[in-house]
């Protein structure tokens, strides 16, 4: 029974992804919903009922206490019994088998699939954002509220059909009762509803914006601390510990802050909501009581409506807890939404076609990029790189070396210009084509939180064993790993790195870098500072090898260590985001400019920040 609610909704079903979600907070949902139509409705037809059994039997309740009127006992059973057994067989198998479908579809269907389907759709749309949209948030705060939207979302379909619908069924059942008793109970009743909604109102319109605040203030604690721990190395370098407690304590203060509002709000919904329901049980029970004194009503009518409003008072908190967690967590949502539902701006055509490498060869035409600055980036930058060619790339920090690897592997579009493989336009092909097509190997050798053999096959997970272990062992990486182990006991390319690659020093997480990089045998190469984490012996003993790994590659090298570029094709001297030098090494010398002064003032081969030595 259970397998059969809980498959009703495949929470990871195709869908078609949208680049711009809708901003607005119930066309958000209703996208997300969409899957569920069907259920929806199931449940809430199924709350209904379920509503409506509860006030039949306090009806009938009231039909029994007007059967055992005095006399009636001696024909009672003779009169009363196939009744008393029709409503008995009614309760212990039709309203069980009511409930067991109405909490089935909450509780099985809704709830596990709803958060789910939430849940993976966001975090598909979020990895779909460019490089820059993550580089302008924490990505603690991402994450935060990645994981509190789903369950929000899913609370509150659960309140919907839980609280909500079976809440409106109830009271118009309730209605209904007081009715066909007596017309004039219903007054007293009509007037409590009108307040109630009038109390509801107030609390929603403050309710909704008090927990957004205070989701904000959480993401933002989340952020803050996420950013300590993800650069703990740096606080304890420079000895920071209390100033990221006070740092951490500002965020906190404002989270506790903004939940006094909040919880303010639920203090006066309670005290008010006390007042109410004594309103409601004092003047139907005794308007009730006075039509039974006057002869106008039954004893029957008297404790239907007794029962009744005594269940309205236990129901009401119930139901204005449900709907202020209603609009709690679409506060949570809505604050979610900041980031889920931003638009993704870097984006293929679904009829993008594939780059095709055939040689490698790399055109720069009027590249210009700024970051929507007006200075920093490049600056009209037009450059042929011939197929196979190795071109070294060196520069004073901002001359624009980091802004042309993010443009050729297109985590940005150009402002202005266009980067062409192969004669085909970057911006006019797949994303995931192009950046299969380059191999990376970054200064910031940082690892994924996985074995070190997820880490080397992410450069190529079809690759086999053997081929994995060669490319640990050409980046001289093999040596070592075999004598890793983590705190779990595994061993050798079984051992986790942990977050980032933490656990190894920076010359092993370079070298497992290198390896996952030789696995994917790119035919074009981008080196940034690649053995920059190694000892002089390490290096040494690598740089063969990465010579035999730029064979037949187009290649594209950035250093500070001048040796390390010295025996390319080609080197390019960048400034201001503008090439100002363009030869070999020994031309660049006998010219006598920027290279030939960064080549004499070098002390152990790296270029200074400000063009001197460091």
């Amino acid at each position: 029974m259970f397998r059969f609610f809980e498959n009703l909704v495949d929470p990871y079903a195709p869908y078609a992804q949208a680049d711009i979600p809708p901003k607005r907070l119930w066309p958000f949902l209703k996208a997300y919903a969409r899957p569920f139509r069907r259920v929806f409705w199931a449940a809430g037809v199924m709350s209904v009922i379920v509503a409506t059994v509860e006030i039949a039997l306090i009806a009938y309740m009231g039909r029994v206490v007007d059967l055992i009127a005095p006399g009636s006992e001696a024909t009672f059973w003779q009169d009363y019994g196939w009744e008393f057994i029709a409503v008995g067989v009614f309760l212990l198998l039709l309203r069980p088998l009511f409930q067991v479908i109405d909490v089935s579809l909450l509780n099985q269907t809704i709830i596990p699939n709803f958060g789910t389907l939430v849940r993976w759709r966001a975090h598909r749309h979020v990895l779909r954002q460019s490089i820059g949209w993550f580089e302008n948030d924490f990505a603690g705060r991402i994450a935060n509220r990645i994981m509190q939207t789903p369950p929000a979302a899913g609370e509150v379909a659960f309140q919907v059909f839980d609280a909500v619908t079976f809440a409106l069924a109830y009271i118009v059942g309730a209605g209904v009762l007081l009715l066909g008793a007596d017309p004039r109970l219903l007054l007293p009743m009509v007037i409590w509803f009108v307040l109630y909604v009038l109390l509801m109102r107030w609390t929603i319109r403050r309710v909704g914006p008090a927990a957004k605040a205070s989701s904000d203030a959480r993401s933002e604690v989340t952020g803050r601390v996420v950013d300590s721990y993800t650069n703990i190395h740096s606080v304890k370098m420079f000895a920071h510990h209390d100033r990221e407690i006070d740092y951490a304590r500002e965020a906190i203060e404002k989270t506790r802050v903004a939940l006094q509002r909040e919880m303010r709000l639920y203090t006066i919904m309670d005290v008010a909501l006390v007042l109410l329901n004594g309103l409601l049980i004092v003047t139907v029970v005794g308007w009730a009581l006075w039509l039974w004194s006057g002869g106008l009503a039954t004893a029957g009518i008297v404790a239907a409506a007794a029962a009744l409003t005594l269940r309205l008072n236990s129901m009401t908190g119930w139901i204005m807890w449900a709907v202020t967690d209603l609009f709690q967590n679409l506060g949570i949502i809505s604050e979610g939404m900041e980031t889920i539902a931003q638009p993704i701006t870097l984006v293929d055509d679904p009829k993008t076609p594939e780059l095709e490498v055939t040689q490698g060869a790399i055109m720069l035409e009027g590249l210009t990029h700024h970051y929507g600055r007006t200075s920093g980036g490049l600056e009209g930058l037009t450059l042929s790189i011939p197929a196979g060619q190795k071109v070294g790339l060196i520069g004073k920090s901002g001359a624009g070396k980091s802004t042309l690897v993010k443009l050729l592997l297109r985590f940005y579009d150009a402002e202005q210009g266009h980067i062409l493989i192969d004669g085909q336009d970057i911006a006019k092909v797949s994303q995931d084509s192009l950046r299969r097509a380059i191999g990376m190997v970054q200064q910031d050798s940082a690892l994924l939180h996985r074995s070190v053999r997820d880490n080397i096959l992410y450069g190529n997970p079809e690759a086999t064993e053997a081929q994995m272990i060669a490319a640990a062992k050409q980046a001289e990486a093999h040596d070592f790993i075999l004598d890793l182990q983590d705190a779990e006991g595994r061993t050798g390319y079984d051992a986790q790195v942990g977050e980032r690659g933490v656990k190894l020093s920076g010359g092993q997480r370079q070298r497992i870098t290198l390896a996952r990089v030789m696995l994917k045998d790119a035919p074009i190469l981008l080196l940034d500072e690649a053995t920059s984490a190694l000892d002089s012996e390490v290096e040494a003993a690598i740089q063969s090898t990465l010579y035999r790994m730029m064979e037949g590659k187009t290649v594209i090298a950035i250093a500070h260590r001048l040796s390390t570029i010295a025996h390319m094709d080609r080197i390019l001297v960048l400034e201001d985001g503008r090439i100002v030098e363009d030869g070999t090494h020994d031309a660049l010398l006998a010219q006598g400019g920027a290279y030939a002064g960064f080549w004499q003032r070098q002390s152990g081969g790296f270029i200074g920040t400000d063009g001197a030595a460091i």
